[in-house]
């Protein structure tokens, strides 16, 4: 089995590295990003089986770089998991968004990799 690759999207370095160090002791390949605005470009690249997106990313709303993903063919079928320490998932599914996966921060190390695990395998 090839090893999956995560593309992490998340403006706060020290829960990019957390999440990257954690998903690595698991064999997945991270492909940390700090900088929303290059999301596409590293989906391009990588080509990620999966893509964590914060919400509140610095300069950017990671709310609309979800929907650029999925208005776009060669995007809208990667898995995406939102995570968010200020919106609850009701808020996501109630602005009509529908990511794969939904992680409220701070969180539980194990529901991360029991979510990555459900929408890479």
């Amino acid at each position: 089995m090839s090893q999956k690759k995560i593309l992490v999207v998340e403006d706060d370095p020290d829960i990019l590295e957390v999440i990257q160090l954690t998903l690595e002791s698991k064999d997945y390949r991270v492909f940390p990003l700090l900088d929303a605005r290059h999301t596409l470009r590293a989906v391009a690249e990588f080509q990620p089986d999966l893509i964590i997106l914060d919400i509140m990313l610095s300069g950017m709303d990671g709310r609309a770089v979800f929907r650029d993903l999925r208005s776009r063919p060669e995007t809208r079928d990667i898995p995406v998991m939102m995570t968010s320490a200020r919106y609850k998932e009701e808020y996501i599914h109630g602005d009509r968004m529908e990511p794969d996966a939904f992680l409220e921060k701070p969180f539980d190390i194990d529901n991360l990799i029991a979510r990555v695990r459900a929408l890479t395998e």
